[in-house]
């Protein structure tokens, strides 16, 4: 009888650590916390703020450079505008276009009156 009793508490103890076992198991389903999510959420916001900054300053960026090639082009265009009025400048300054205005003016020469500027 002896064996009778110690055979039924070695089957008890079995059952034991079968239910513990599987006590183990349930216990070992991953979940995630509060924290990892709180950590998560916040990568993840912090991911799409800097997403948002990198797009927002790549587009005003490119608005600045859209304008500094206008602004280029705009520079370019009064350049040649300035070239073309010294051009007539020294075209009309000259000596001789002068004298025939001068003369058809009526305007004589006196050379008694007249001084030499050097530039």
């Amino acid at each position: 009888m002896n064996n009778v009793a110690y055979k039924v508490r070695e089957q008890d103890r079995q059952q034991k650590q079968q239910k513990t076992v599987r006590q183990v198991v349930r216990k070992t389903k991953r979940k995630i916390t509060v924290g990892e999510k709180i950590v998560y959420s916040g990568f993840v916001a912090l991911m799409l703020f800097g997403s948002v900054q990198i797009i927002s300053n790549q587009s005003s960026l490119y608005s600045i450079s859209e304008e500094v090639q206008s602004l280029d082009g705009k520079i370019d265009k009064q350049e040649a505008k300035n070239n073309e009025l010294k051009l007539q400048v020294t075209e009309l300054s000259a000596y001789d276009r002068i004298w025939t205005k001068a003369k058809e003016l009526g305007l004589k020469l006196n050379e008694n009156n007249v001084k030499v500027v050097n530039d």
